[in-house]
Formats: C-alpha cells, structure tokens, sequence
C-alpha cells in the first residue's frame, strides 16, 4: 500500500509521494506498540561492520524518493558517508551489547535499522532545514533506552546539544558507553556533547531545553504535556497508530507521516510549538 509523506509548515501542506518504498526488501512483519516492536522471542542480532551500509543505504534513499529533503542535513555526499558509518558503528555495539543485556526488541537486521534511522533522520533532516542549531539547541530524549532516536540523531546531525534521560541502569551503562567511548573495530565514536542522566523526567527541571523528543515512553497525550514542561521550543510527539494528542497554549505546527522503509511501519512525526499569544 502506498504511503505519503506530508508536511504542513506556516500554513501550506505538501504531499510527497512515497509508493516508490514497495521496492524496498519486506523484514519479517512485527508487533508493534505505541511505537516499539513488541518482543516476541530472544534476538541474535550480529555486529555487521561495513554490511551496515548497504541496509543503510537502501532506507536512506527509500525514504529521499519517498519525498524526504535531505540536502541540507547532509550538502555533500562525503557528509552522508561519515554520518552514516558512525551509525553503523552504534549498530554494531548495539548487537555486541544486546546478547549480554537484551537492548532492543528488533528481531533482525532490517528492524534494527529502522529503529535506529528512520525517525532520528526524519527528525534531523527537519531540524537542519529549519537552519540548523545556531546558536547551538539543547535537545531532550526522555527514555532513551538503547539510544533510539536521540543517540541517532546525534551521529546524523552534528548540530545540537543532548541530553538522553534514561532510568534503566544496564542501559544507561550502555547509552554512556556509546556516548563516550571507542566504538567496535575503530569506527568513531559519538562526537560530544552527549549528556546521560539516570533517572526520570521528572528529575529535570523545566525549561533547560529547547526542544523534546520521546518514544514510546508515555502516551502521547501524557508525554505532549511533559515535553512542554521540558522545552521551550518545540515538542516533538512520534507516533505509529494512536490519534495526535491536543494541549492547551501548544499548537501542531509541523506534520510529517512517513513509513519505516525495510519494516512497512507507519509512522508520524509531529511537532509541537507554543502558540502566539492572540
């Protein structure tokens, strides 16, 4: 079935045809809810080294035939490779880890592609066409869990600041050991400034941020009025199948419907800004 990208900024709506993503390989089908695939079974996920790319590759310029402009996330092509192999390097610690502490619920390599590129690159190629982070955002992920999106969107897009915030020790020992050590076999590592916090959103204060991204931690509706606690610019509410929450003084300014390109989930992105006072 033929799916669409649609973006709504300052008023106009734009659909992007998307029917050219049935070429891509069909992954096994999954459960998901609000969001994250349901586990099922152990998975045996493999660090793939260089094999990474041509996945990569393939869900990258699915979802760029499917309408999603990425020349000024990434103006050369030089760019996209480096962005790209530094992504390959987490999904490759993602794998080693996951056999020792069960990270993920993606059950092969296809899933864990899509888990870990689609809505960081949705996200980050709508963060640099709005002119980049200058001067520098502060970027929130509430429930950051493996590093999906936040730690994503931080190897793709150089250009904000991050906090991930997660309660879960073992991962959190994950998310500080991607964050800031030598990645598998000598790739690079995550560049700074990535911050890890153990704990809950509740612990951060209100207004340290610019902007907020969650998945699949709240409901939609809960997380919408916690991420405007936490920022002061833009709450971003990704969403598979549940209907767009609502929130008094915060309007919807953005819309981005899209599907994860190797796994046929649809998905939605939306952002959320303070609305101008009448």
């Amino acid at each position: 079935m033929a799916a669409a990208i649609v973006a709504r900024r300052r008023g106009r709506k734009t659909t992007l045809d998307h029917a050219t993503l049935g070429k891509t390989r069909r992954a096994r089908r999954f459960f998901v809810t609000l969001g994250r695939p349901a586990r099922l079974m152990p998975t045996h996920l493999r660090p793939l080294g260089p094999a990474w790319q041509p996945l990569l590759d393939t869900a990258v310029d699915a979802l760029a035939r499917g309408g999603l402009e990425l020349g000024a996330l990434w103006p050369t092509e030089a760019l996209r490779r480096e962005a790209l192999a530094r992504l390959a390097a987490l999904l490759d610690r993602v794998a080693v880890w996951n056999a020792r502490i069960d990270l993920t619920a993606a059950r092969s390599e296809g899933e864990l592609v899509d888990l870990y590129l689609a809505d960081a690159l949705v996200l980050a190629a709508d963060g640099a066409a709005r002119g980049g982070a200058a001067p520098r955002e502060r970027w929130i992920d509430v429930g950051s869990g493996a590093g999906a999106p936040g730690l994503s969107l931080s190897l793709l897009w150089l250009a904000p600041e991050l906090t991930l915030v997660e309660p879960r020790q073992k991962r959190v020992a994950f998310l500080r050991n991607a964050a800031g050590g030598a990645a598998p076999g000598g790739a690079p590592a995550p560049p700074p400034p990535v911050r890890v916090l153990e704990g809950r959103s509740e612990s951060v204060a209100a207004s340290e941020h610019d902007v907020a991204i969650s998945r699949a931690t709240f409901a939609p509706d809960e997380w919408l009025r916690e991420g405007a606690r936490l920022a002061r610019r833009r709450v971003w509410v990704l969403l598979a199948r549940a209907a767009p929450p609502e929130l008094e003084g915060w309007q919807r300014s953005t819309q981005i419907d899209y599907e994860w390109p190797l796994t046929r989930v649809q998905r939605q992105a939306l952002a959320y800004t303070p609305a101008s006072p009448a």
